[in-house]
């Protein structure tokens, strides 16, 4: 049964930076989009970043654009996002999802287009 553990949150003050990591097991992961998506206390889920199969494209939320990278390594079934100059708004719990799909160039921006689920790793940025 394939498997979405993330990992690399914690705290941080305004403007640092974290890097969130999740592994992939049990299953395929290079043939499948990946993204990013967050829930904040008392928000909804909301998309991040997502990134084609090969890498080829990428999309994130305007909130973070220029702040946050979502890359791969399908060798080592992992997927990252680094997150600099983090902000307050940034608190949330991250998950990393698989898309539904395998496959695709396109980068999937709704939730709705993601079928695996990781359990989310929690993300503090203090002021």
């Amino acid at each position: 049964q394939v498997q979405l553990v993330e990992s690399g949150g914690g705290m941080v003050q305004a403007g640092g930076s974290l890097r969130l990591s999740c592994a992939a097991s049990g299953g395929m992961f290079s043939l499948f989009t990946m993204g990013w998506f967050r829930q904040g206390p008392g928000k909804e889920r909301e998309f991040v970043a997502g990134i084609s199969w090969n890498g080829g494209r990428t999309a994130y939320a305007d909130s973070v654009k220029g702040r946050f990278t979502i890359s791969r390594d399908n060798a080592k079934k992992s997927l990252y996002l680094q997150m600099n100059s983090l902000k307050p708004e940034d608190t949330a719990n991250y998950y990393c999802a698989r898309s539904r799909a395998a496959s695709t160039t396109a980068v999937l921006t709704t939730q709705a287009g993601y079928g695996l689920w990781g359990q989310g790793t929690q993300v503090t940025v203090s002021s």
